[in-house]
């Protein structure tokens, strides 16, 4: 790699060296060898938030999708310039479309009935920088919380997908099944250039409280992660996987693939032909992660990922060489 920052650059493969070493334990001698057919690894970046989202965009990297290292010395590398109203930059959602171009989607605020988009070429400068309405035209709607953006490659548009509460819509409006009388459905919109955007539908109703849907799509089969976020009458707080046959499903045979609960946050990757599901632990400061080859067992591998200290729901997704070795140059040892 022809990185001008060498001692990140030698700091980031040693971490790569110790994940292969890794990996190779855990899954045999084929995952060994497929991982050293390419000594270089694959280029992955992790979008996330710290704290209560209040400095904005974190970058971290990875060669393996497993040993991640924050950029920018663990600082924001992008604040949102929305105003006070509208000031967090929580659960940051990046997508690359068709165009080349990376799309933002953040929560701006607790309480809002809108979320925040942005738009970059390279990952360093974001323009475009936009409230979008969601839940404007439901006067009570309580949230537009964890919006995610999928690119479908078939219709050639942008899914966004977020949860909110509104108030009496599937339980009695002064009971709710979480905390502060919250019960979640997963809505969207669609565009294709992030300047219109289509009016908002119901996207996922499981029959129970859901945040932090994350679609994604492999040999035409399409994957809708999110978490249950029902605490009462029995907490659930996992992540669990449906299967469908369009961005929209029907999404059916659910079923909870997380090691662990009270996690939430989920992102997948494709790394080495199996799928790497990563979520926020947010009770144990910690991020974990499961994998599965066929999209139907799954095995806990939260020993064998490392995230920055103070990591939140984030996500993950793949660039190419150029725009992985522009980044380290910009805010590799800071």
């Amino acid at each position: 790699m022809s990185f001008r920052n060498f001692s990140f650059a030698t700091r980031l493969s040693a971490l790569y060296g110790a994940a292969l070493l890794l990996v190779g334990s855990a899954f045999g001698a084929d995952a060994q060898n497929n991982a050293k057919a390419d000594e270089n690894g694959g280029y992955y970046v992790f979008s996330y938030f710290v704290g209560n989202g209040e400095d904005g965009l974190h970058y971290a990297v990875s060669r393996d999708g497993y040993q991640w290292t924050a950029l920018n010395g663990g600082k924001s590398v992008f604040a949102s310039p929305l105003g006070k109203n509208v000031k967090l930059m929580r659960d940051p959602s990046v997508c690359q479309g068709a165009d080349g171009v990376y799309r933002l989607a953040w929560t701006v605020s607790w309480d809002g009935k809108s979320i925040g988009v942005a738009s970059s070429r390279d990952l360093i400068e974001w323009t475009d920088v936009k409230v979008v309405p969601t839940m404007t035209h439901e006067p009570t709607a309580r949230n537009s919380w964890a919006p995610e953006v999928f690119y479908d490659k078939k219709s050639q548009e942008f899914y966004i997908v977020w949860s909110t509460t509104i108030p009496g819509r599937f339980s009695p409006e002064n009971e709710g099944t979480s905390e502060d009388r919250l019960d979640h459905r997963a809505y969207y919109i669609t565009t294709k250039d992030f300047q219109t955007f289509s009016p908002t539908k119901l996207y996922f109703d499981p029959g129970h409280n859901v945040i932090d849907g994350y679609l994604a799509e492999q040999d035409g089969e399409y994957f809708l992660f999110y978490k249950d976020e029902t605490l009462r009458p029995e907490a659930k707080k996992t992540i669990l996987v449906a299967k469908g046959k369009s961005p929209v499903g029907p999404f059916e045979n659910p079923k909870t693939i997380s090691a662990q609960n009270w996690v939430e946050g989920p992102s997948a990757l494709r790394v080495d032909g199996a799928w790497l599901v990563f979520y926020d632990c947010y009770r144990d400061g910690k991020y974990g992660a499961v994998r599965s080859v066929d999209g139907e067992n799954w095995e806990d591998v939260g020993d064998k990922v490392q995230f920055p200290k103070g990591t939140r729901h984030g996500t993950a997704f793949e660039v190419d060489r150029e725009t992985f070795e522009r980044l380290v140059e910009k805010y590799g040892d800071k």
